[in-house]
């Protein structure tokens, strides 16, 4: 009977803590898939309401609208700067910016927890600034969102058919052109002579603004036929990409209203 009895308290000793990992794990994936559809709800109620804006009768008072849209999630979160849309993609979303560059990565617009984080901006681009070069970051998600619809710019006929881009802050509306898109990635500070486009923030200068464009046409999948002239404001958006270690997909656009 002892040894009948020692053989089920070690069964019991196994599965407890087997329940126990398992309980775990469901909890972590049911709280994941909730995030996922929460954000996901998040976004296409925002998208809903733009989209609506951008339909309205007259180009003044869809500025107006959007605009405003922008100001009333700036009373929600002061981070929020901006919202970026390309037509006919999934691009559709609120911009953030803080002095972290890490802190939105997995935090929405409302500084939530978040598997698919925000599109924030560099915390060195000024928005203001028509030198600063507007360096955006977004993830790269399956399903689709956020910037993984950047990947797509690698085909001529998908960029002839999405050339614009356009930037909502909480004073105007601004549309962009597309010049290059081209594949780089993060380089290790050992290497030297690179092109680390992602440092490039400021362009007041005209030879670093002049080096930023020929080194972004020379990467370029295809000619555009588009290139930049020092004084056009730059904005940059970056996501990852991986066909190599540290791999990053870049599309590059000129503002042109």
């Amino acid at each position: 009977m002892a040894a009948k009895h020692a053989k089920k308290s070690k069964k019991i000793y196994i599965i407890i803590p087997l329940i126990i990992i398992l309980i775990v794990l469901l909890s972590y994936l049911f709280y994941n898939l909730y995030i996922n559809m929460r954000d996901k709800k998040l976004s296409q109620n925002l998208q809903h309401e733009i989209d609506n804006n951008l339909v309205d009768n007259t180009i003044n008072t869809q500025q107006s609208e959007i605009v405003n849209k922008v100001k009333e999630l700036q009373t929600e979160n002061e981070d929020v700067k901006a919202w970026i849309k390309i037509d006919d993609t999934n691009i559709n979303y609120p911009v953030v910016q803080t002095a972290d560059n890490d802190y939105y990565l997995y935090r929405n617009y409302k500084k939530e927890k978040s598997n698919y984080g925000s599109i924030f901006i560099d915390k060195d681009s000024n928005i203001k600034d028509v030198n600063s070069n507007i360096i955006m970051y977004g993830h790269n998600m399956k399903d689709g969102s956020m910037f993984k619809d950047l990947l797509k710019y690698e085909d001529k006929e998908y960029y002839n058919q999405h050339k614009y881009i356009e930037f909502v802050t909480d004073e105007n509306i601004s549309t962009y052109e597309i010049i290059a898109a081209f594949k780089s990635r993060i380089f290790y500070k050992k290497e030297e002579n690179v092109f680390r486009y992602y440092t490039c923030t400021d362009l007041s200068n005209e030879e670093d603004y002049n080096y930023y464009i020929s080194n972004c046409k020379e990467l370029a999948f295809y000619d555009t036929g588009l290139s930049a002239n020092y004084g056009e404001q730059i904005i940059t958006l970056i996501t990852c990409e991986y066909s190599t270690e540290n791999g990053r997909m870049v599309v590059v656009a000129k503002k042109i209203a």
